[in-house]
């Protein structure tokens, strides 16, 4: 997440129609007929293909994809808490990972794919927190914004669009662990927490005061505690999502 070619950075491009998906997927395939395929052209073609698909889902469903009960029209008792929307929009949760995503967003206008996978289902699956708010946050600042990428991204992120798992939630920590490591893009974007070895770095919350004299970091100060517990907040809001019920018509 932290290195410039850990992504094609083309969704800017994309998004301006400054370049063409159909110029990109046919240096792709010529790219695979000359040298080789590896991973990376086929995450390409991938995402291309989830672009194209978003756009079907803007046709088919319309202005649905703006209801807060999304295409699936399940009505969800989302929260609207401004207090801990704000903690979650400035990167103050107390979950590193989140909150070095969100950090990044605000400035510089851009965030991973993983990254944005995360920092939704954090909001809507930990925190219960209306997943239209996160939506019009991102379109705010995102210089790669697209209607139909973000909007149907963030009705799958919360379980009311196409993802017929429902309620799937990330453990923030696992996927720090998995695709931050050594800490670097945590690090970076958190400064408060570079002197925490990586082991330990994505749960300050454990360190001990000792440690936290060690590591100069005073947790609640220098760095927030966790806003939630992680498991039991989505045990929660797994519940919530369980009891709502379809609608006839979408809100």
């Amino acid at each position: 997440m932290l290195h410039p070619n850990d992504s094609s950075k083309f969704s800017p491009w994309l998004a301006l129609g400054c370049l063409s998906p159909r110029y990109i997927y046919a240096q792709v395939k010529a790219y695979e007929q000359e040298r080789i395929k590896n991973d990376s052209t086929y995450w390409l073609g991938f995402e291309l293909l989830w672009r194209d698909y978003f756009r079907y889902i803007c046709l088919k469903h319309g202005n649905k994809i703006f209801h807060r009960s999304g295409i699936r029209r399940l009505n969800v008792s989302w929260k609207e808490d401004g207090e801990l929307f704000d903690i979650w929009r400035t990167g103050q949760t107390g979950f590193p990972l989140v909150d070095a995503n969100m950090r990044e967003l605000a400035s510089t206008g851009f965030m991973s794919n993983r990254g944005r996978q995360i920092v939704a289902s954090f909001l809507t699956k930990n925190l219960g927190i209306n997943w239209q708010m996160g939506a019009e946050w991102f379109e705010s600042l995102l210089i790669d914004y697209d209607v139909c990428s973000n909007w149907g991204n963030w009705n799958y992120a919360a379980g009311v669009g196409n993802d017929k798992r429902g309620f799937r939630w990330f453990n923030i920590v696992k996927q720090a662990n998995t695709y931050d490591s050594q800490g670097e893009y945590v690090k970076h974007w958190l400064p408060e927490l570079k002197h925490i070895p990586a082991g330990i770095l994505h749960e300050p919350w454990k360190l001990t005061i000792l440690e936290q004299q060690l590591f100069q970091v005073c947790m609640g100060q220098d760095y927030p505690n966790p806003v939630v517990d992680l498991f039991e907040s989505a045990r929660i809001n797994e519940q919530t999502y369980a009891s709502a019920s379809p609608l006839d018509r979408p809100i």
